[in-house]
């Protein structure tokens, strides 16, 4: 028996679902989500649901809190609404950065956010470009785990790079980046970097050769940008021929814009996982679009096709 798929979408991302929908060839579902007079959030899914596989794109994006709130109480209204199979499409997973213990009597707010999620009522999750992967042993359903690497890979194999290398901003980013570099026949590179605190961290040095290259600085989510222009400061002394980066997640919070302005950076390409204003969107900052992968991803787990040819 064929069960129809519906998308719906709460504030989040609204143009990412309309893309993802125009992919799909069908209409973005309906349903209204509002706040009352005090904040609280209110849901109304305005179709029928019942027996329905329902996708849900909600990155949960700054303001964080608000779009996690807005993501379980669209979850809860359609499991009570009886749709068949509730997926939950992260295209940005919020609170992903405490991912462990790394000090005594902090919380772990990836696993909570985790358990959030399935008391809500999902029954599967499609992530985008985890902070760290082992985030999906977090749920007890099933995780499709994408990366934006394609999407990236095609755009840098169109800018002519020369010799070039790509440059993990620090240790847990080298799986990412000799994936990248693999495809893209380049060479590898990492910065050692010591994080002072939160938001805060310093780039001590350069391992790999860069002199006369063309470097691009590979990372999961630009925040500050504080980590991203360490590393460009140190590709740059070390004689990089061009500078270019790739953040999946475009964060971008307090300072990010006037570094990047401030960097010897050519271009930051990013996707739009994240919405990004337009005041945001600085020349040097350049937005691919996810919508198809996503798309493609949502269609083949609606057919139960194998969606492993997507993890690149």
């Amino acid at each position: 028996m064929a069960y129809e798929l519906k998308l719906f979408t709460g504030n989040a991302n609204r143009p990412l679902a309309e893309e993802i929908a125009q992919y799909l060839r069908l209409p973005l579902s309906d349903a209204e989500v509002t706040r009352f007079s005090d904040g609280e959030i209110y849901v109304q899914v305005n179709e029928n649901v019942r027996g329905t596989d329902v996708y849900v794109l909600q990155p949960t994006c700054p303001p964080v809190n608000d779009t996690l709130m807005e993501l379980l109480i669209m979850i809860d209204a359609l499991k009570r609404a009886s749709a068949r199979r509730i997926t939950a499409v992260l295209s940005y997973y919020g609170y992903a950065r405490q991912d462990r213990k790394v000090e005594p009597r902090v919380p772990i707010t990836a696993k909570l956010v985790a358990d959030l999620l399935e008391a809500a009522g999902i029954d599967r999750v499609l992530a985008l470009d985890l902070h760290a992967g082992q985030i999906q042993g977090f749920f007890k359903v099933p995780v499709d785990h994408l990366f934006a690497a394609p999407v990236m890979i095609d755009y840098l194999g169109k800018k002519e790079l020369r010799d070039p290398v790509i440059v993990a901003p620090d240790a847990g980013g080298v799986e990412r980046a000799r994936a990248i570099a693999k495809r893209l026949n380049a060479g590898l590179a990492i910065i050692d970097k010591r994080r002072q605190g939160p938001n805060a961290a310093v780039a001590m040095h350069l391992i790999g050769e860069v002199r006369a290259r063309d470097a691009v600085v590979i990372d999961d989510m630009i925040d500050t940008a504080g980590t991203l222009v360490q590393a460009v400061g140190a590709l740059a002394r070390e004689g990089a021929r061009r500078i270019l980066a790739c953040g999946v997640h475009p964060v971008l919070s307090g300072p990010a814009l006037e570094r990047i302005g401030a960097s010897p950076l050519e271009e930051v390409v990013v996707t739009n996982s994240i919405p990004v204003p337009a005041e945001k969107r600085i020349p040097r900052v350049t937005v691919l679009s996810v919508a198809p992968l996503l798309g493609e991803a949502i269609r083949r787990i609606h057919d139960e096709e194998s969606v492993s040819t997507l993890f690149v």
